[in-house]
């Protein structure tokens, strides 16, 4: 499959390693026709994309990730926009705060556990984006306490692991309700995160299209091959679009390259026909 679009990207704005800026510029480098910046809890980097990418080849679509309540395991809505939905930002404001808060939280229970890092190490390396677990796990790399971001979660930030903390998300009726009220489009991402069975996936997907979810994030590079055949089948019976991207942080993040993950030329014109002809409703 040749990739024309990677619709699931984080920068600066959020937890990624490059701005809005680069990040256009190598998409237009991979040969992309269309990207969206989907940074978690914030619109800005998706702002600066847009503005870095007119006067060039590449479509550059509004996007947000949105973390939603969900004890069995990780449930993320994604965000897409026909055009940039201002206003936006204030009602992620609460999201943003709740990252502020949770912060010193987590170093607390590290340095309980003898890890000498402070929340300004973290915040100082973040620049102004939206703080996130991977932050910190960047630290705990840097100063030799694990050998790589899969250690730090597994053994201190993960759910259920010593430095985790609970912070305050959106239901997922709110996000998506709210992302409809913006023009938007609100996506399933990475479904695999779920944690369930087929017949369990289909029911709660079936659940979230039934409050308005319009669209499943299938090309993904952790999706198996019974996976992605599995959630096509859900996005034919409920009537979703389907989308991919690679979740891209950086290089060498993940091991995936931007635009190795996401819609052919096909596939980014049934989603923007979605998107703009629809406009997610």
């Amino acid at each position: 499959m040749h990739v024309r679009a990677d619709l699931h990207i984080h920068t600066q704005a959020s937890d990624g390693d490059l701005s809005p800026g680069q990040v256009v510029s190598l998409a237009e480098y991979s040969g992309l026709d269309a990207i969206a910046v989907t940074d978690h809890d914030t619109l800005s980097g998706a702002r600066d994309a847009i503005e870095a990418a007119a006067g060039s080849a590449i479509l550059s679509i509004p996007g947000v990730e949105i973390s939603v309540t969900y004890d069995p395991g990780t449930l993320h809505i994604l965000g897409y926009f026909p055009s940039f939905p201002e206003g936006f930002e204030n009602v992620l404001k609460r999201l943003q705060d709740a990252r502020t808060v949770r912060l010193p939280k987590m170093i607390e229970k590290l340095n309980s556990l003898g890890v000498d890092i402070s929340v300004s190490d973290v915040t100082d390396d973040a620049r102004d984006g939206q703080i996130g677990r991977p932050h910190v796990a960047k630290i705990l790399v840097e100063k030799g306490y694990v050998r790589d971001f899969d250690e730090a979660f597994t053994r201190y930030l993960a759910k259920g692991k010593p430095a985790y903390v609970e912070k305050d998300r959106m239901s997922s009726r709110e996000a998506i309700e709210t992302i409809l009220g913006y023009g938007g489009l609100p996506v399933l991402a990475h479904p695999f995160t779920l944690g369930l069975s087929p017949s369990e996936a289909k029911d709660f997907v079936g659940n979230l299209a039934g409050k308005g979810l319009k669209g499943i994030e299938i090309f993904y590079p952790d999706h198996t091959r019974a996976q992605k055949k599995l959630y096509a089948g859900i996005a034919r019976e409920f009537g979703l679009v389907v989308t991919g991207g690679t979740d891209f942080h950086g290089a060498g993040k993940k091991g995936v390259s931007l635009g190795e993950y996401g819609l052919d030329k096909e596939g980014l014109a049934s989603f923007l026909e979605r998107l703009y002809g629809k406009s997610g409703n």
